[in-house]
């Protein structure tokens, strides 16, 4: 029974494909959302497909057609979801907690109609509140929703992300919950350094700029969409139990720790022109072709001019580097240049804490670090509350350590 003094919180809680990727793990996702019911919250439940199902449904269609229309992928792939809340609400009344699931359209998800990756304009949470005061607790599918038309959308990658942050916007909820298989961010991938810290919290700013470094715990959507209606998030595990790590904003009167965590980039590759008229209008006559190609540049480093010439510098994805280097083979030939390097054996190693703000030489720290281990450094670029440097992959590992080791990011603030 909760306690008399306790105030009811409306907690909305997101299970991903992993963590309901068999009937069994839906019963034991099942006991936590009980137990989180009996200390007295109200609990809404947004769930991903089983895993493999999505890929199992994409498999289908290509056996179909190779090319399927988005509307008819979305039909499709929208199903993976309705399989899981089903189940899990036949688990939670099962277990004589009253249930009820919604498929996106059902709760008035309502999105653009841009299929496979539409964006949620917003939510009808009466339903869900009608639900919630009869004492039930609401399963929601995630990564879906429904366009003007009544067409059934996919929100992708990260879609069922998105739908719990925005369902905990529009219901404001005290937190939006997302059980993952890590139980919090760390201060960088254990895998990498064992050394590496749960972090009790960290903010939206920080947790973004992780986000889009290479941290795969949440989505940048996810990130970006609970930043802006202040949804408080807390990562979690499936599988043991924990505190998490809690994402929000930087709290007034306390001063942040310097850094936060250390981020990397392993699908960076780096492009040069070499010998480029030292002109106005020469980054555009690059750039924009890229651009007009659809790809994507990160960092930027332009030399300085000698004998009339530059070279010009920069990274993209590295799924995108033999698309750009025949693009910048016709630029560079137009522009009189004289030729075209790549490099994808590279990698990008970030510091990121909003403590930077008010702490100076972290970037000198850095360099040190890494040039005490024999590391040079290729390119660097840095905003308010992240410095990132470029280097060769081959010293992933050993920069990401020393920089963990020099920062004493094992030790609590």
């Amino acid at each position: 029974m909760p306690s008399k003094n306790k105030i009811m919180a409306l907690i909305v809680q997101k299970y991903g494909g992993t963590s309901v990727g068999t009937t069994e793990r839906i019963g034991n996702i099942a006991d936590r959302i009980v137990a989180t019911k009996k200390l007295g919250d109200d609990v809404v439940v947004v769930v991903s497909a089983m895993s493999g199902e999505t890929n199992r449904l994409i498999a289908l269609a290509k056996e179909i057609s190779r090319q399927s229309s988005p509307r008819e992928m979305d039909v499709l792939l929208s199903t993976g979801e309705q399989v899981t809340i089903a189940l899990l609400a036949m688990a939670l009344n099962a277990r004589d907690c009253p249930a009820i699931s919604y498929t996106g359209s059902q709760v008035h998800i309502l999105t653009d109609s841009a299929h496979s990756k539409a964006r949620i304009k917003e939510i009808d949470g009466s339903r869900i509140h009608r639900d919630l005061s009869l004492g039930r607790v609401v399963v929601v599918a995630g990564f879906q929703g429904m366009d003007d038309n009544g067409n059934i959308t996919t929100l992708g990658r990260g879609g069922s992300d998105t739908s719990a942050v925005a369902l905990a916007a529009a219901l404001k909820a005290n937190e939006c919950q997302i059980y993952t298989d890590v139980d919090g961010v760390y201060t960088t991938d254990p895998r990498v350094e064992p050394r590496a810290r749960r972090l009790e919290r960290i903010t939206f700013e920080e947790m973004l700029e992780m986000a889009s470094l290479g941290s795969k715990v949440l989505q940048i959507r996810a990130v970006e969409f609970a930043g802006k209606y202040n949804v408080p998030l807390r990562v979690l595990s499936s599988f043991t139990e924990g505190k998490g790590t809690l994402i929000t904003y930087e709290e007034d009167g306390v001063e942040a720790a310097r850094i936060s965590g250390i981020a990397f980039n392993r699908d960076e590759a780096k492009l040069t022109v070499l010998g480029v008229p030292d002109h106005p209008g020469a980054a555009y006559q690059i750039l924009g072709p890229i651009g007009e190609a659809n790809i994507e540049v990160d960092m930027i480093i332009q030399n300085v001019g000698r004998d009339g010439t530059t070279d010009f510098t920069f990274t993209v994805h590295r799924n995108d580097v033999e698309q750009a280097v025949r693009v910048l083979n016709g630029v560079a030939s137009e522009l009189g240049a004289r030729e075209v390097n790549s490099d994808d054996s590279i990698v990008k190693l970030s510091l990121v804490g909003v403590g930077m703000r008010s702490h100076a030489g972290i970037a000198g720290s850095m360099f040190k670090i890494l040039a005490d281990e024999g590391i040079n450094i290729k390119m660097i670029s840095t905003s308010e509350i992240k410095i990132s440097v470029v280097v060769d992959e081959k010293y992933l590992e050993l920069g990401v350590r020393a920089l963990h080791d020099g920062f004493e990011l094992e030790k609590t603030a």
